[in-house]
């Protein structure tokens, strides 16, 4: 058997802003809107990713687990600084833990999501 990952769904309190911010930051275009309460992007792929209104959401208290992060996203940039900023520009929050900021940046999200920045490394040879 093989599975293929088709969609990835985060809960928020407001999907549309949260849609508004992923849109801007991958440059994929929206795939699905619904009243206020569900929106989606699609990647030319077809990997769909949601946002779904959840009443009472509490945003991931990163790094500490007493609201549990449940998920996180990882994505490749050319350069983890000039990233990192323009996305706080765009609303994302940098914390002051960086447990590896000379490999990745940790970022969360509008809705508190925490999301990774890396820089491609080349394959390891065997």
């Amino acid at each position: 058997m093989r599975m293929r990952l088709t969609a990835i769904t985060l809960d928020c309190a407001d999907p549309m802003a949260l849609a508004a911010f992923y849109h801007r930051a991958t440059g994929l275009p929206f795939a699905e809107r619904s009243d206020d309460d569900f929106a989606g992007l699609r990647a030319e792929d077809g990997l769909f990713l949601g946002f779904q209104r959840v009443e009472g959401y509490r945003p991931p208290s990163w790094p500490t687990q007493d609201v549990p992060q449940q998920l996180h996203l990882d994505f490749d940039v050319d350069d983890l600084d000039e990233a990192a900023a323009l996305l706080v520009s765009w609303g994302a929050v940098l914390p002051e833990a960086q447990p590896r900021p000379d490999l990745w940046r940790v970022l969360l999200d509008p809705a508190g999501h925490p999301f990774c920045l890396t820089v491609p490394r080349p394959p390891r040879e065997s």
